[in-house]
């Protein structure tokens, strides 16, 4: 469906993507204390999937769903898994905001690893930019216990680095397939893939946390819905930056939920990272090279 440009709507709906994103990830970390990492990775895709088949099956029709090249479907299902099961076990023992910091070097590595896999020129500016980036990286995950990188921290970085891999792949998918069959096959096949991996130590669910689920689910439809729509009114270039304002609501979660805030070494290393970020998506405008539509999310 093309719809008219529209830069203003095209921010608000980015704002309400971010906002229901940030919830679903409330969501997660608040089950993540209950269940082990794959189990609440299977609750992700399987609570979203409902939502989501109704939005694209009367917004797009069946025949948006068939899917064209399985092997990049199976290949972005699995590391959704890895991508929400690392991040889901980071979530027992971080707070929202500095997970969130760390996972905002995504953007920088999937400008590092398009050179390789995509065959693109990246500048030696956008080069120093994703340097400086990763350095922010360090200065977020040094300050742990007796000053050791944490392993949480860690679970960050392979999360974001999963996704940024997951991007390459949808610069490819994008060529042959809808968006549409990329989201719904993304969560079907990363359900399935968690399911089945969680059974071994499968921990039944509690009747309590129905609503949160429930509500984790329709977060992340509702987040994937104001997305969509946010990148057929805007240019990837202007609302791709929003992203970053994630920030600002899971330090409200953090705040309002768990009596957390970020410490000094985390607003530092969120501060380097998120401008290195920035200032790569301008060079991209500069050289009008479109960020990836960031169709996955934790």
């Amino acid at each position: 469906m093309n719809a008219q440009r529209s830069p203003s709507r095209a921010v608000a709906w980015m704002v309400a993507a971010v906002a229901c994103f940030s919830l679903m990830d409330a969501g997660m970390k608040q089950l993540s204390s209950s269940y082990p990492s794959l189990e609440v990775t299977f609750l992700r895709g399987a609570a979203s999937l409902p939502f989501v088949l109704v939005w694209v099956l009367a917004s797009a029709g069946p025949r948006s769903l068939i899917p064209r090249r399985w092997g990049l479907h199976l290949l972005r299902g699995g590391l959704g898994m890895a991508m929400i099961g690392c991040f889901v076990y980071a979530l027992r023992d971080l707070p929202l905001s500095t997970a969130y910091s760390i996972y905002f070097v995504a953007p920088l590595l999937i400008a590092a690893l398009s050179v390789p896999l995509l065959g693109e020129r990246v500048g030696p500016r956008r080069w120093v930019a994703i340097g400086v980036g990763l350095l922010g990286v360090i200065v977020v995950l040094r300050p742990g216990v007796d000053g050791f990188i944490s392993i949480p921290g860690l679970m960050v970085l392979a999360a974001a680095t999963a996704y940024a891999i997951a991007a390459i792949t949808v610069s490819l998918l994008t060529r042959t397939d809808t968006s549409q069959s990329m989201v719904v096959w993304f969560l079907v096949i990363m359900a399935i893939g968690a399911g089945l991996l969680a059974l071994p130590g499968w921990v039944p669910l509690q009747l309590a946390h129905a609503p949160l689920i429930a509500g984790m689910g329709l977060a992340g439809a509702l987040g994937q819905i104001a997305l969509t729509r946010a990148f057929q009114l805007g240019e990837a270039s202007m609302i791709a930056p929003l992203e970053y304002s994630g920030l600002v609501w899971v330090i409200g979660w953090d705040l309002a939920f768990w009596g957390q805030l970020p410490d000094a070494w985390t607003w530092a290393g969120a501060a380097i990272i998120v401008a290195s970020g920035l200032y790569l998506l301008h060079r991209e405008r500069l050289n009008r090279v479109q960020p990836p539509k960031p169709l996955d999310h934790p």
